[in-house]
């Protein structure tokens, strides 16, 4: 009886991670990686050009400060009217493959146009 219960709650998981809301966001959501900088800035113009009303950017760790180097560049060199929504700071703990565990900042940054 458990194992049906078990069953039952992974299908429901499921569900709910395929809701179209949770994937609408991570539509207009741009993660910060080693590529360079103006491939983010593309990719947040782009998204605004494609009818998105707000983008959220992310990164971690040393990659924070191409974050904010990427959303200063959409404001001061593309899109002059665009506004900074919100800034989102945290640490989160990450496991590694040894199994040692490492906190590592993490910021998320909301564009408006």
């Amino acid at each position: 009886m458990e194992e049906q219960k078990t069953e039952e709650i992974h299908k429901s998981d499921e569900v709910q991670e395929h809701k179209p809301s949770g994937s609408r966001r991570d539509d207009n959501t741009v993660f910060i990686g080693k590529k360079g900088t103006m491939g983010y800035v593309l990719a947040v113009v782009t998204q605004f050009n494609n009818g998105a009303e707000e983008v959220c950017v992310k990164a971690r760790g040393k990659l924070i400060s191409r974050a904010v180097d990427v959303v200063e560049i959409v404001r001061h060199r593309f899109m002059p009217e665009a506004k900074i929504g919100a800034i989102n700071i945290s640490t989160e703990e990450l496991t590694s493959e040894d199994g040692s565990k490492n906190k590592v900042s993490s910021i998320e940054l909301k564009i408006q146009k």
